[in-house]
Formats: structure tokens, sequence, C-alpha cells
């Protein structure tokens, strides 16, 4: 484990000054568990004998972010670097935080933590590993074990219920039986958690590449009906089988999210996961054809989308891009229908590039039939030589200077104008203010 980067030689200066100054020192947590597995870290946390006080009297800029739990946040070359002093911790109250700590030695803090593959301490200046845990062991084996009783380190914070799937997701390790029984056992209890730590722990698993194994676990393990109950009513949800060949809305959904690429961002994830949700609330049975309809599924989708993301505090703009895709899912259908100016405009929406990929892969999981988005991707090229849509020929202000007033019908004049201006029929601002005098005369004056 050589010096793999400038953050690590920085991480190093830390641990070297602080164990120059008498205190022992080490890297702690993830970043070890990294460095084993051959991977640069993205950050270094610092574990220390030294106290709050101590750590601040050693170096010029610090912030306490945690002082209270010994935290100490170091800033050197513009990068933080979190301090913390060996502790042991007391009662756990809310399922987060303990309402105490205690200041301790390197075993007692190693044995707090949550997992043993999190649990490893490294010392940079002695080259020395120390496991107190038997994380390298778990680390050798890709396995995800709770440190001490499984209950017990779930009972202090419960979000380490999701914290285990995210790893076996990102590692592709598995979770040792102990652990995952009680993850089953106290799955309901991950409500004691606020909705947006639950949320960043759902993302970061359903980012990963092996998004539909943690998708997977979250199901298997009870969290998923937890934190999202809606989801739980697509199992068995059938669908019309000429249209559907793979299954219900449940096997729809999560082979959608295998033909995802590695990286997509939130919107497009979220999407996958939800344009379906109102089928099970909208299906219907034609009793004289036979058939299965979900009528309106897209718009009350829409609306299921945004209470759930609402619900799980997501920022504002990935929850519209978000409800966005679902309203207008099924809308890609009729593509091949529109008017060249009622096409561009759907091309022209931001959310389009995320919207296309949805359906890409709605289509892929379920018929097959790529031919619209086929159709959308020549277009995207055929109108790629200019603005999808260009500077209007004709404002507010001309039509005021012809004699219109404002009202329902200047913005319909405006959008028939720049209807046809997207056709290509008209092409200059005269042409265009001599439709509008010749379809739209201006009221004479009384």
């Amino acid at each position: 484990m050589e010096a793999s980067s400038p953050l690590e030689s920085t991480a190093h200066r830390i641990v070297q000054r602080i164990q120059d100054a008498g205190y022992q020192a080490v890297y702690a947590g993830g970043c070890v568990r990294d460095m084993l597995r051959g991977v640069v870290p993205h950050d270094y946390d610092i574990a220390t004998s030294a106290r709050p006080e101590e750590i601040q009297s050693l170096f010029r800029r610090t912030h306490a972010v945690g002082a209270a739990f010994g935290v100490i946040n170091v800033l050197e070359n513009n990068e933080d670097f979190q301090v913390a002093t060996f502790r042991c911790d007391g009662v756990y109250q809310d399922g987060r935080r303990p309402e105490s700590v205690e200041f301790s030695n390197a075993e007692e803090d190693a044995k707090r933590r949550d997992f043993t593959i999190n649990g490893l301490f490294f010392d940079p200046v002695q080259r020395e590993l120390r496991d107190y845990v038997g994380g390298r062991e778990d680390l050798a084996k890709k396995c995800i074990r709770a440190i001490g009783d499984p209950e017990a380190r779930f009972a202090e914070d419960r979000l380490r219920m999701l914290r285990a799937v995210r790893f076996a997701t990102t590692l592709d390790f598995e979770i040792e039986p102990a652990t995952w029984a009680a993850i089953q056992k106290h799955s309901a209890a991950i409500h004691e958690v606020s909705a947006e730590r639950i949320r960043d722990e759902l993302l970061k698993t359903l980012h990963a590449p092996q998004r539909v194994r943690g998708f997977d676990l979250l199901d298997a393990s009870g969290l998923l009906r937890e934190i999202l109950p809606e989801m739980e009513r697509l199992k068995g949800c059938q669908q019309p089988p000429q249209f559907h060949p793979e299954g219900d809305v449940w096997v729809h959904t999560r082979l959608m999210l295998s033909l995802l690429p590695a990286e997509v961002s939130t919107p497009l994830l979220l999407s996958v996961l939800f344009h379906d949700i109102a089928k099970p609330d909208t299906y219907s049975l034609d009793p004289a054809e036979g058939r299965i309809r979900f009528s309106g599924h897209e718009k009350l989708g829409a609306e299921m989308t945004s209470e759930i993301l609402t619900r799980l505090r997501l920022p504002g703009k990935d929850l519209e891009a978000t409800v966005e895709a679902v309203l207008n899912h099924m809308a890609f259908k009729d593509v091949q229908k529109m008017r060249v100016s009622r096409l561009k405009r759907f091309l022209a929406r931001p959310t389009m590039p995320d919207e296309l990929q949805l359906h890409r892969v709605d289509c892929a999981s379920s018929n097959g039939d790529l031919s619209n988005f086929v159709f959308l991707q020549n277009k995207l090229e055929e109108f790629s030589t200019q603005p999808l849509i260009p500077a209007p020929l004709v404002t507010g202000n001309d039509l005021i200077l012809l004699g219109h007033r404002p009202g329902p019908e200047f913005k319909r004049i405006l959008e028939e104008i720049q209807s046809l201006q997207l056709e290509g029929t008209l092409q200059t601002k005269e042409a265009a203010l001599l439709w509008a005098k010749a379809h739209y005369p201006p009221p004479q004056p009384a």
C-alpha cells in the first residue's frame, strides 16, 4: 500500500505531524479498505489518540464539525481531512447517533464501527495494518459482516442496514448470514432514519453498475417495501402479452434497470423505477377485446412519482425532471405522427436525452420495437444543423405595433407563427407579419 496520490501524501503528512507530537494516528475505515483492494481512495479519514483541542493546536486551519464526538476537520492543501479521536459510544436513543461518547483507544474505536471491512486501521508512517475485528479476512472473502452482534449494530444506527446492501452492491460482496438475518428481521425499523439519509443510500446503491443486484437485495431484505411500498404492487400486475411478453410490471421494471448503461443520471434512474408505478391503480380488462389496459397511467404515475420523491426529499430539479419523464413516456408512441413543429418542441425539452434513454430501455425490455427510438435519433441528426427552437420571427411587441392587444388570441398568433417557422413555411419577419395581417387582422379602432 504505497502512497498513490497527492491526496494520500497530504494525509500522510497530517498523520506524521500528529505522531511527531507524541500521539497515535492512523488511517481509518473506507480508505484502508480501498487501499487493500488496490483502489485509490477519494478521501482519507484519520483516527487518533489526540483530543480535539490537541488537534486544533497542531494545525493552523481547522473547524469543528463534531467536537462533541471528537471530530475535527483539518484543512491542508485546500482539502478537508476528518480527524477523529478514538472513542467508544454511549447509548443510542434515536437509531442514528449516540447520546454520549467516551474517548478510548484504537481497539475500542474499531469495535464501535459498522462492518469489519470498515474497521481496519493503517499506520502510513510505520506501514502497519491494524486489524482488531477480522476485517482483512472478510475483505479477502468478499464478505460484509457486522462487527460484533449485528442486531446491536443495527439498533445503534438503522441506516447501517441500507449501508450493508450498498456495500454488497458496490463491492460485489456477499452479506454473511447473521448480518443478513438481522437486516431482514429489523427492516421495518428503517423508518427511524431521516428521509434524506435513506434517499442518499438508496441512490448510491442504484447508481452502482451492479444496480440490479442491489435492487434484488433491497427487495429480498424487506427494505424496498418499507422505503418504496408503492413498488410492491408491481409484482403480479399482469400486462398485455402482445406488448409485454417479458411478464408483469415488476419483471419489466427490473429488466429495464439491467439495460441501463453503467453511469446514468438520477432522473433517468428514478423514471425507470416509477414510469409504470400507476399501472396497478389503472389496470382494466376490456371485456369486448379481452385486452388489458392502463388508461392514464402516465398522468397518475407522474402524480405518484411527485409524492414519492417529495417524501424522499429529492432536490427539486431532479424531482421535476423525473416527473416530466414519467408524464411523457407514453407520448413516444406517437412521434412519427407529429407535425414537425410539435416534434421539434418535443425534442427541444431539456429532459429529452434522459427521456429518450427511458424510451429505449422501455421498448428493449418489452416488445423490442425500437422504430420510434431510431426515428427520433435520425430526426435529431437531421435537425442538428440549426437550433431546434430558433429565435422567434415575431415578438409580442410586433403584434402590439400591428394593433393587437395581449390576450388569448395574442398568444395563439405567436404560437401559430412559431409553428410555421419551425416547419419552414415562414422564414422572415416580413413574411410572418404579412401572414399575421392576413389571418388575424387587428381590430379596427372604435
